[in-house]
């Protein structure tokens, strides 16, 4: 039978780091895009920390299964508006992980922080501070883990266009014709477990990195 209230508490914790992770990534890759040349993001309003514009149902729901990856929806990007279309999308695209790595490594240092006070403050007062060390905890497995799945060269993820960027243009085609099958290719390696492998190793390691051997 289901427990209920640990069910509502575990969604409670989940939710705010899941919300800014993939906000801080989305609002990222429109910023850099702004700063590139292209307006496309900003003008449709996607320069926000308003989580609702930058949700996807199934990427939202993947990450509430996961506690480690899933997906938003993309932020607009019209690379004819760069200088360097090529280059540019991979400063564009790599920005969006590196806001998650940084976010991680803040969410560390509150853990840190908490760890101290947790030991010595009031017991009632744990009831307080306890859920607010979960979330960070949470918050650097849900970082670590966007941005390291958003690195896998599979269009359309990050790492796809970084590799694009990077590809020579006589092998570009080729690899650009994968980006309709990407989706189904993303799914299968998500369900098959493929992708926890991958993730869960490097998770764990980061977790280890970032705070060491407090808990």
């Amino acid at each position: 039978m289901t427990d209920i209230p640990s069910l509502i508490q575990k969604i409670l914790i989940l939710t705010p780091p899941i919300l800014f992770a993939v906000t801080i990534h989305e609002v990222a890759h429109g910023w850099a895009a702004w700063k590139l040349g292209d307006p496309t993001a900003k003008a449709m309003g996607r320069l926000t920390l308003n989580p609702i514009k930058h949700l996807d149902p199934i990427g939202t729901l993947v990450f509430f299964l996961t506690q480690m990856i899933g997906w938003a929806k993309p932020v607009p990007v019209n690379p004819l508006n760069f200088k360097n279309p090529r280059r540019d999308m991979i400063w564009v695209a790599l920005a969006g992980p590196t806001a998650n790595i940084l976010t991680a490594v803040v969410s560390a240092l509150i853990l840190k922080s908490l760890i101290g006070p947790l030991t010595t403050v009031d017991p009632s007062f744990g009831y307080i501070m306890r859920p607010l060390l979960y979330m960070a905890f949470v918050s650097i497995q849900i970082n670590i883990g966007l941005a390291v799945f958003n690195l896998i060269p599979i269009p359309p993820l990050d790492g796809s266009k970084v590799l694009a960027g990077i590809l020579p243009r006589n092998m570009l085609h080729h690899y650009e014709a994968l980006e309709r099958y990407g989706f189904i290719i993303l799914l299968v390696l998500i369900f098959t477990g493929v992708t926890d492998r991958i993730i869960v190793p490097l998770i764990n390691y980061a977790n280890r990195l970032l705070i060491g051997p407090i808990i």
